[in-house]
């Protein structure tokens, strides 16, 4: 059945009217719906730790700041957009004792409510409103009037209003300008990671250092093995992004798409499958949400050595060295 998508005509912006929205988190996606709630004429409140960056920015930005707990007791939605790991601890001490009755719980991830890691009071309504891509790009379609595709998920409906105040919420930030796909909580959570892990983050990065060692342990020079493996990906994911898998293959060589054709199920074999599936399962009961809450709540030993050990190998400091040559690419 295909997802349900939610348009510019299913949203009523005055649905927001005369409510206070707090911001929790001035990060990357914190910042972009800030900005786009207040250019949209939305009362925003916006909470950040003094000191940090993101406070500086914050106030830079042209925001009064507030404490987490000042902005959750003055607001009648709260958007809590700090990292996963610590988002807990924050609505636990700080949002939860300051929540009233007929508040909005805003997430754009659903890992800790998926995961029971949050566990909302029953006279609260509990909604997602995800951007499909990242704060600065939901800023940019914002100004240039085309948005960024999102998903809505409604967790819990205390009001009865719960969707319809998402997606003003979605309108807001433009996100019904270009699509607003309906979804639930799991199946946002339980995709998002498996992805990260099995394709986007793990899969990809796990590939293109097995493809550099290959050739260098053949006898290729390090330099043009970066080049082959991991700098073109970049023009390869432009096409598919901009043009799809079977785009790509019509805008490369006939030799590179025969290669892909017949030597990609190789490399993406039926073990390879079988252990996707494996990685699912941990993400579907749980397994892995309480290996990685277990890990913040042990200082990260496992995250901070494998980090290291990712950032000795030969193809970080070739990487470098290469792209200091390349003046084109961005820096931050």
């Amino acid at each position: 059945m295909p997802a349900k998508i939610y348009y510019d005509d299913d949203a009523d912006l005055s649905v927001l009217d005369g409510k206070k929205i707090a911001i929790i988190g001035y990060g990357i996606q914190g910042s972009a719906q800030s900005l786009c709630l207040r250019d949209s004429g939305c009362d925003v409140i916006v909470a950040e730790l003094e000191g940090t960056p993101n406070y500086e920015k914050a106030v830079a930005d042209g925001w009064e700041v507030a404490e987490t707990a000042e902005a959750a007791k003055a607001a009648d939605l709260i958007q809590i957009l700090t990292q996963d790991h610590v988002q807990a601890s924050v609505y636990r001490n700080l949002i939860a004792p300051n929540l009233a009755e007929g508040n909005s719980l805003i997430f754009s991830h659903g890992f800790n409510i998926h995961y029971g890691q949050i566990v909302p009071p029953p006279f609260v309504d509990v909604w997602m409103i995800a951007p499909k891509g990242p704060g600065a790009l939901v800023r940019e379609c914002y100004e240039a009037g085309t948005g960024v595709p999102s998903l809505v998920a409604v967790f819990q409906d205390y009001t009865g209003n719960a969707l319809q105040t998402a997606l003003a919420y979605g309108k807001a930030i433009m996100a019904t300008k270009a699509g607003v796909l309906e979804t639930t909580f799991a199946e946002e959570t339980e995709t998002d990671l498996f992805g990260e892990q099995a394709v986007l983050c793990g899969g990809v990065t796990e590939l293109i250092m097995a493809g550099f060692d290959t050739l260098v342990e053949a006898g290729y020079q390090p330099e043009i093995a970066y080049y082959e493996v991991c700098h073109e990906l970049g023009l390869i994911l432009d096409l598919i992004h901009n043009f799809g898998i079977e785009g790509m293959r019509r805008r490369v060589s006939d030799t590179a798409t025969y290669g892909d054709l017949t030597r990609g199920p190789r490399i993406i074999n039926e073990d390879t499958r079988d252990e996707m599936r494996q990685m699912l399962r941990e993400v579907q009961d749980g397994s892995f949400a309480k290996e990685w809450i277990l890990e913040n709540m042990t200082n990260r030993p496992t995250y901070n050595a494998l980090l290291r050990e990712g950032d000795n190998h030969p193809i970080v400091e070739i990487g470098q060295k290469l792209r200091a040559m390349m003046p084109w690419l961005k820096k931050e």
